[in-house]
């Protein structure tokens, strides 16, 4: 069995993709190829390059202080942080490697902040693409190439569908880290919780925010089949839970195999 997947973004939740791809590998799928953005991207050429063992290391065993580790404020690149942390760890498990030579097809979406449109990237560098794909406008640097101004593609395709359908003809398998609002809106505006803060409004319009661009860019780039990881009740900026996502993720698949199976 063949699947093309599109993983989402989502910050500390893209965790999940872990138990994913674990559950779908285990049941005997093979993946024809693969796009992703933001963490989604991380985690697409981590497969591509039979490096999961890699990351899963890494969120099962990253803590606060190693969280803070990452931030180097630099207001001068256009962006709070500097991203430099980030690079080297880029640097470090992907070298001068190039998305064409990966094992399996992939694409790695940014969106460019001149023409507004989306990008998918599946040739060049590794460390450079995800760079892109991963830089939170405002948060981290955006990265330049040629004219366009690269910024994380959860602006514009956080599940980016069409970047894989145009990979492959295989069934596409959407994994939606945005797609368990109505947990996620509980848990920021629980319910009798009288005192509400700006703080708090305006982190939970953030999140309707997240998950309507989320849904508007699947119903443009329907996949033949969209999982969303019961994972709402987890902060999108908490990368310590990685053990939790992991498992919520592979839950996704046993939850839907049936709907999975039968796509082959």
């Amino acid at each position: 069995m063949k699947l093309a997947l599109a993983l989402g973004g989502g910050a500390g939740l893209g965790w999940a993709h872990i138990g994913v791809l674990h559950a779908l590998h285990e049941r005997g799928v093979k993946v024809a190829a693969v796009s992703g953005t933001s963490i989604g991207a991380v985690a697409a050429v981590c497969l591509a390059a039979d490096r999961m063992n890699v990351l899963e290391a890494i969120a099962r065993s990253v803590n606060a202080r190693q969280v803070m580790q990452f931030i180097d404020i630099d207001p001068r690149r256009g962006s709070l942080l500097g991203g430099r942390s980030v690079t080297r760890q880029l640097r470090q498990h992907f070298g001068h490697g190039h998305l064409e030579d990966l094992f399996v097809p992939t694409a790695v979406v940014a969106a460019d902040l001149v023409t507004g449109e989306e990008v998918s990237i599946t040739r060049g560098s590794i460390v450079e693409a995800v760079r892109a794909s991963i830089a939170i406008p405002g948060v981290f640097p955006p990265v330049r190439s040629g004219e366009m101004v690269l910024v994380d593609g959860g602006v514009i395709a956080p599940v980016p569908v069409r970047a894989v359908r145009a990979l492959t003809s295989a069934p596409v398998l959407a994994i939606n880290l945005q797609g368990d609002y109505r947990r996620r809106a509980e848990t920021g505006l629980p319910p009798g919780k009288k005192v509400m803060t700006p703080f708090r409004i305006g982190r939970a319009g953030l999140s309707l925010l997240m998950a309507h661009v989320a849904r508007q860019s699947l119903l443009i780039d329907p996949p033949d089949l969209e999982i969303a990881p019961a994972i709402g009740h987890i902060d999108v900026r908490n990368f310590t839970r990685g053990n939790e996502l992991i498992a919520l993720g592979a839950a996704a698949v046993e939850a839907n195999w049936p709907a999975i199976a039968a796509l082959g």
